[in-house]
Parts: C-alpha cells; sequence; structure tokens
C-alpha cells in the first residue's frame, strides 16, 4: 500500500465502472439512537458529495413516528438544493449540469406527496420479499404492499420522476429463515411491473453467499429482469458483504448500494448488523481497477468526521486502518 491507496491490479470479467448508491445519510442515520441535528445531517451529505459520490440517498418521508430520526426530512432536503441537478432533470449521477443525486424513501401516497412538495426527483419504495417481514415493517401483507406501491410509482414516473424499488429479506428472513429463489423473484418482478426502474436487492440480515447471489441474479435474467436494472444492498454480519458484492460484479452488476463508515442496519430486524462500508467497497473496486470517481482519502475524512460527532469510532475496517495515530500524550 502506497499514500492510503491499494496497488491496483484489474481481474477479468468485472465492469470498469461501478456507481455507488450512498445510503449513510437515510439508512445509515436511521438507527442511532442519539439524534443528529439536521445541520451536521447536510454537512455530512455536503461532504459526502464532495469525496465524489454521485448518488446519495438524502432522507426518508416516513412519518415522524415511525422513524423519528429522519423526522425533518421538510427541513434538510432544502439544505441540499445546491447539489441537486441544476436543469430540472432527475439528477442520474454525474456532476455538471445534472449535479448530485439525491433519492429519497417514500413509504406511501402522503410520502410521495411531501417528496413532490420539495422538488425530489427520484425516490425509493421499501418492499419485501416475506410476509412476516412485510408485517413488521408495513403493517401488510406482500401483495397489500405491491398494491399501496402502485399508485405511487405511477404518479412519480407520470411526473418524470426516478423510481428505485427496494427488495428486502432476499436471502433470509429471521421470522421465516432462507427464503426461497422463487419467492423473491416473483416479488422483484411484481415491482418492476409496476413501473420501477431500478430494483435494489436487500440481504437485510447479511446471509448471503456468493453462490446464492448468483443463483438469485441468473433467476432474474431469466424473468426478464435485466441485470443493468438492479442494484445489491449487503449487510456485513457475516463478513460476507465483499464477497457477495464481487459475485455480483462478476455477474454483470454496476450499482451497489454501501454505507459510509458502515452504519446502518434495520431498525426491525434485530439480528441485521452494519451495510457494507462505503470505504471497503471502494478499497476492493480501487484495487481491482474500476472506476468509483471517489476519493478515498476525502471518505474516509468524512467517516471519521461523523464518527466524532456520533461519540464512536467507526465500524469500517478501511477507516480505522486508514485512520491517522493519536498524537502521542505528554505522559508518555
Amino acid at each position: 500500500m502506497t499514500d492510503g491507496l491499494p496497488m491496483a491490479v484489474p481481474a477479468q470479467g468485472l465492469p470498469p465502472r461501478v456507481r455507488i448508491h450512498e445510503v449513510g445519510a437515510r439508512d445509515g442515520l436511521q438507527n442511532e439512537k442519539t439524534v443528529v441535528s439536521t445541520e451536521v445531517k447536510a454537512e455530512f451529505i455536503h461532504r459526502l458529495a464532495e469525496s465524489g459520490l454521485t448518488t446519495i440517498e438524502a432522507t426518508s418521508f416516513v412519518h415522524p413516528e415511525w422513524v423519528p430520526q429522519l423526522a425533518d426530512a421538510e427541513r434538510l432536503f432544502p439544505l441540499l438544493g445546491d447539489l441537486g441537478p441544476k436543469d430540472g432533470r432527475d439528477g442520474r449521477g454525474g456532476r455538471g449540469g445534472e449535479g448530485v443525486a439525491l433519492p429519497v424513501l417514500v413509504p406511501n401516497a402522503r410520502g410521495l406527496d411531501r417528496a413532490m412538495a420539495l422538488g425530489a426527483r427520484r425516490i425509493a419504495v421499501f418492499g419485501s420479499a416475506t410476509e412476516s417481514f412485510a408485517q413488521a415493517n408495513l403493517n401488510r401483507t406482500v401483495d397489500a404492499s405491491l398494491a399501496m406501491f402502485a399508485p405511487v410509482v405511477a404518479r412519480a414516473r407520470e411526473d418524470g420522476m426516478h423510481v428505485r424499488g427496494y427488495l428486502s429479506m432476499c436471502f433470509g428472513d429471521p421470522w421465516e429463515g432462507p427464503v426461497p429463489v422463487h419467492q423473491v423473484v416473483r416479488v422483484a418482478k411484481a415491482l418492476m411491473d409496476l413501473g420501477c426502474h431500478e430494483l435494489s436487492l436487500g440481504d437485510t440480515i447479511g446471509v448471503a453467499t456468493p453462490g446464492h447471489v448468483w443463483t438469485l441474479l441468473s433467476e432474474l435474467n431469466e424473468e426478464g429482469v435485466p441485470t443493468d436494472a438492479i442494484g445489491v444492498h449487503f449487510h456485513d454480519t457475516y463478513g460476507q458483504a465483499l464477497s457477495n458484492t464481487l459475485a455480483a460484479l462478476q455477474h454483470g452488476v454496476t450499482t451497489v448500494d454501501a454505507s459510509a463508515g458502515g452504519l446502518g442496519g434495520c431498525p426491525y430486524a434485530k439480528s441485521a448488523t452494519g451495510n457494507l462500508a462505503t470505504e471497503d467497497l471502494v478499497w476492493m473496486l480501487d484495487g481491482l481497477g474500476i472506476e468509483t470517481g471517489v476519493d478515498l482519502g476525502r471518505l474516509t475524512a468524512t467517516s471519521l468526521w461523523l464518527a466524532e460527532r456520533l461519540g464512536r469510532p467507526s465500524p469500517s475496517r478501511t477507516v480505522r486502518a486508514l485512520a491517522p495515530d493519536p498524537a502521542p500524550s505528554d505522559k508518555e
């Protein structure tokens, strides 16, 4: 290693560029017990953008009682106006006139109303592949959830918005155990049939392994869901997030969700530990010679800055490895 970067040794059969869908400001912070101020969140997102990330999920327009940490969505989103698209389009990643893409999560029609009122151009809906988690997270069945999303997706598309469909519990469920691939494929295809532009496959409790990832992606392809419409969202509960990401890259996936500093989990699944750390992902991608546009040093500094404000160290191994050594004490 030199100057905080791995030696780049490209491997065959991998995409030349990956788009990182940064979820730290929404998925990462939503579980924090200590309320993070709106101003700190806004600065966090600006720092993430300065590190080169072009898609940063900003917040969620859920009811404040569901996720108190994100109750300030109406205050936060206007503070990010200088980052978003400059020409009224949907900001699909990239700088220039399009700015930084700032997707927001909307749970229902009311959430969409709130997002549209503030000028959001990219939204996401959040579904489940299992009945148990659909009940825990949305208080309704899988099919009822899809029915709720249908008018939301339709209205968003009519307004020219980009729509992402999150699908949780794609590999395992804390109540139901391993989730059959065909079950995941059915719900995933239903989300795409509603009109979602993009599908994010979530390993919510971190139990996936590479062969399972490859099989699910292959089955989705066979059912007509193209690889270029798929993103992957891995948790590192069993230390498998990077190996699962590599399997997805080998399959042709070019969108990977990650959370700066490894923040986050899932408030409705106690066994879900942190998301894949963006720094750990960038370290691997840099080493493979895959472009991301992200400055690892700046990103690491951002996660260290936020960790200080949260009052605890970052879970990311790369952040810890690259963190400057503390100054020696006068007593030593």
